[in-house]
């Protein structure tokens, strides 16, 4: 069971990058998903989340209205999509995944979810 991240990289204040996060060894369409990121010194922080089948998101204030997170279940992918990026938002980047109860259910928090990727380090320039 493995999570790959794709897509780190530097990008200039107000560029875009995305990112893509890979399934292998399980059915990513059964799992609801969520992008996270983490500064050292900080916690992980949840910045977009999304249920099994892409009908129900969410996203932190930090990133709402910039970022977007997407799944292509045909693929077992699931992206996120950046724009607008900040200097501050220079981090690591973890995807994540869960099964849950309900197709609905997005979960938010960390302790929610039993499977992480490596991390993809994503740096902006000012």
């Amino acid at each position: 069971v493995q999570l790959q991240a794709s897509g780190e990289g530097s990008v200039q204040a107000g560029g875009s990058l995305r990112l893509s996060c890979t399934a292998s060894g399980f059915h990513l369409p059964f799992y609801a998903a969520g992008w996270y990121r983490q500064v050292p010194g900080k916690e992980r922080e949840g910045i977009a989340c999304i249920n099994t089948v892409g009908t129900h998101t969410y996203y932190s204030d930090s990133v709402k209205g910039r970022f977007t997170i997407s799944r292509d279940n045909t693929k077992n992918t699931v992206d996120l999509q950046m724009s607008n990026v900040k200097a501050e938002e220079t981090a690591v980047y973890y995807c994540a995944a869960t099964r849950t109860k309900w197709a609905s259910t997005v979960p938010i928090t960390t302790d929610e979810y039993t499977y992480w990727g490596q991390g993809t380090q994503v740096t902006v320039s000012s």
